[in-house]
């Protein structure tokens, strides 16, 4: 249990902390709201205790701000005036509870700790309602997706690494937050960084952070994604993109639970679970030398693969229909048909980019629609939907393909051509070099 005291009097607040400190709870001081609120912003804990009366920022302020902007946590307020009005004011705006100084410490303790366990078992109340929300969300009665639903409620409970594979725009995040989200840590911080979206010189500084000065143009201390993570899940995406120095770091932090932010010196404690994903086979980049085995084992400790959307084609219909809903409510449409024929020529499509595209694809034929009536014609499909002759082959031929069709239509607009696939840019670019299609790289 991590309990914020926020005191102006520099006794009785160590008076506070000595008692809950021998009573093993672990305290952090400060000693006025705007200092608190600094503290809130950067860590993590599980309730706060505050003066009532402190010059600036007053308790009630404080209050307001943890209401509006702060971290969800129960809020104790303290006064040595016993005013019935402030009592009121305090329990009006979100206060759980209000003590008048000096009070029984002993019962302090035990209205604290009644405060904090109330709020664990709301939590998880709170968890078990989203579970089957959650899970109805989850689109796909396919078996291969049942297989992967089956997976994520058993290994969600636990603490451990997971490492999820599956081809670009199969639902790798949605996956990570699903599991977040099933999990204890549910109502703690998701962070999510693409590790092949953050250029190589700036990974470090966004996973562990830095101190003010620690390089030219570090003018404040700013946390990195580990600390942002406290008690939740860091979820780091396309992992097999790290560079290998950056791969020991990470070895280092997994097997100790510390970091040290750059230009810094003190050994952080972290408690965060890691959820990794990639679209790369790690067990050739092993072989290349190009991914550390010792970290491979240690984040490949729970493993789920996700299905491609070309062996799940029979989930199709049923994402096209949450799709439609998605984006005619954002969109402010009316509610969306779809003809059928051209439902089965999604059905027959071999979807290169996966969920991703597919989901592109109906966002864009909503928007374009004429009637209400999805058609064929909206979908773009007999532009991009490839003949049987042309598509035969294996999967890296079909991709070849479909990317060099889908530049060909935006005249070698990289980035178009990624959005219409549902990749990003990046996957555009190594795909060329892969494929050896020059004449596209320089376009």
């Amino acid at each position: 249990m991590r309990i914020l005291i926020v005191e102006d009097d520099k006794y009785f607040r160590e008076r506070i902390i000595k008692f809950c400190q021998l009573e093993g709870v672990e305290m952090t001081a400060a000693e006025n709201g705007l200092s608190a609120k600094r503290r809130l912003e950067e860590e993590i804990f599980d309730a706060v205790v505050t003066d009532l009366n402190m010059p600036g920022m007053t308790g009630l302020d404080l209050l307001k701000w943890i209401q509006e902007e702060g971290p969800s946590l129960p809020v104790i307020m303290m006064s040595g005036y016993g005013d019935i009005y402030d009592a009121v004011e305090a329990m009006k705006r979100g206060a759980q509870d209000y003590l008048v100084k000096p009070f029984d410490l002993d019962e302090f303790l035990i209205r604290l700790k009644r405060l904090v366990e109330s709020r664990r078992l709301q939590d998880q109340i709170e968890i078990g309602k989203r579970n089957f929300s959650e899970m109805q969300n989850w689109i796909g009665e396919s078996p291969a997706m049942k297989k992967v639903t089956a997976i994520v409620e058993q290994i969600a409970p636990t603490s451990s690494t997971v490492l999820i594979n599956g081809e670009s725009g199969t639902g790798k995040e949605v996956i990570a937050r699903a599991i977040h989200r099933l999990s204890p840590r549910a109502n703690k911080p998701f962070v999510a960084l693409n590790m092949g979206g953050v250029p190589e010189t700036l990974l470090e500084s966004e996973l562990f952070g830095y101190e003010k000065g620690a390089f030219t143009g570090a003018s404040t201390r700013k946390l990195g994604m580990f600390e942002l993570a406290s008690s939740g899940t860091l979820f780091l995406d396309e992992v097999g993109d790290m560079p290998i120095h950056l791969q020991i770091k990470l070895l280092r932090v997994l097997q100790e639970r510390k970091i040290q932010r750059l230009g810094g010196t003190q050994n952080i404690p972290i408690d965060v679970r890691i959820i990794t994903a990639t679209n790369k086979n790690l067990e050739e980049q092993l072989k290349k030398g190009l991914f550390r085995e010792d970290l491979y084992y240690r984040l490949n400790v729970l493993q789920i693969t996700l299905p491609t959307l070309r062996d799940r084609k029979e989930d199709i219909p049923l994402l096209v229909g949450h799709f439609i809903k998605q984006f005619t409510r954002r969109e402010g449409k009316p509610v969306y048909q779809i003809d059928p024929e051209a439902v089965r020529a999604l059905q027959t499509y071999p979807f290169p980019g996966n969920v991703r595209e597919l989901e592109n694809m109906i966002e864009r034929a909503i928007i374009l629609a004429q009637t209400e009536t999805i058609t064929l014609k909206d979908l773009g499909i007999h532009q991009t939907a490839p003949q049987p002759s042309v598509r035969r082959g294996t999967l890296d031929e079909i991709q070849k393909q479909a990317i060099i069709e889908a530049l060909q239509r935006w005249e070698g607009n990289k980035t178009r051509a990624a959005e219409e696939l549902g990749i990003n840019r990046r996957t555009i670019l190594n795909k060329l070099k892969e494929y050896d299609l020059t004449e596209f790289a320089k376009m």
